[in-house]
């Protein structure tokens, strides 16, 4: 039986990957699926960059504003809404183009999921113990010394992912890149073109960022912060407020950093996560890279696209 087409659009934040969606929405028989951990939270606008009214109307987006900022979303919830949500996409006759920068709902929709436990409270409540007395960097340290493949892609700063990491080992005995290398076989059941967005030059990816993020910061982030802190029950700690921008703009409104520093602090930290998603990109097989700054990037993609559906035709 012949296998559905999907097409995958990753790239790093600010490569373009939303102008290239609209762009070949307009030519292609295509329904857009975010693959975006940010743009799930409702009334997260500004510091997510999500797609404008007039965008939605024109392309219409599946998975955003799908819960509170004061809930959680998982790769296993994405898998469990992205796969029937591609179902229907096909049985309308139309393409599933799936469009993010959150490289481990990717992952996880290719290759499956792995069996990682369930958070346990208790072991959590000893690891937040000990970070208080020790500090994150000193956890991250240990994380090196028992899971250095884990350690590696966290930054020491990252609280939320390292104790996730030291729960796994202290709950299963085993490193969470292992239990990730064990993860289930689960064939993704549509034939995918895999499209990544790469700057040719790194300096013009951050040139990029920085006005990005200048441009939320004008648009009115940390105010849009202060709506949500007024209208929800939230806590620095929540995945949804650990999100580049609203980290910066939280510790501002706090006091811990002027404005300047925030600004700084935010493109430095934009930065790191493109860096760790072009990382994600060179490690994934398959993938067809396209220089996101080539002025005929659009063409390029619909050449691909074009190539990828022709084959798929002489298949069926």
């Amino acid at each position: 039986m012949t296998q559905a087409d999907a097409i995958f659009l990753m790239g790093p934040t600010a490569s373009g990957k939303t102008a290239a969606a609209l762009a070949l929405a307009q030519i292609f028989p295509v329904e857009i699926i975010s693959v975006d951990s940010a743009l799930v939270y409702n009334d997260m606008n500004i510091g997510t960059a999500k797609p404008d009214a007039a965008t939605l109307a024109a392309a219409p987006h599946h998975l955003i504003d799908l819960i509170s900022p004061v809930h959680s979303y998982s790769a296993a919830q994405f898998c469990a809404d992205a796969l029937p949500l591609m179902a229907e996409i096909t049985a309308r006759g139309r393409i599933p183009l799936l469009v993010g920068g959150t490289m481990l709902y990717f992952k996880a929709l290719r290759e499956g999921l792995s069996d990682l436990p369930e958070a346990d409270p208790a072991i959590r409540a000893v690891i937040d113990a000990e970070a208080a007395e020790r500090g994150w960097d000193a956890l991250h340290r240990d994380l090196q010394r028992l899971d250095p493949l884990t350690a590696a892609r966290l930054q020491p700063g990252d609280s939320q992912r390292i104790q996730r990491a030291i729960e796994i080992i202290r709950i299963t005995g085993k490193a969470m890149s292992e239990c990730l290398a064990q993860g289930r076989e689960a064939e993704l059941p549509y034939r995918v073109l895999l499209l990544a967005l790469m700057p040719s030059a790194r300096e013009v990816l951050h040139e990029r960022i920085a006005q990005r993020f200048d441009t939320m910061l004008s648009a009115g982030l940390v105010e849009e912060l202060a709506g949500l802190r007024a209208r929800y029950d939230l806590r620095d700690e929540l995945p949804s407020m650990r999100c580049v921008g609203y980290r910066q703009a939280w510790a501002y409104q706090e006091g811990v950093y002027d404005y300047d520093e925030m600004r700084d602090r935010g493109i430095f930290a934009t930065r790191q996560l493109a860096k760790r998603q072009m990382t994600w990109l060179r490690n994934m097989s398959g993938i067809a890279a396209m220089d996101c700054l080539d002025a005929r990037l659009t063409q390029k993609l619909i050449e691909a696209i074009d190539d990828f559906l022709q084959t798929s035709q002489s298949l069926s």
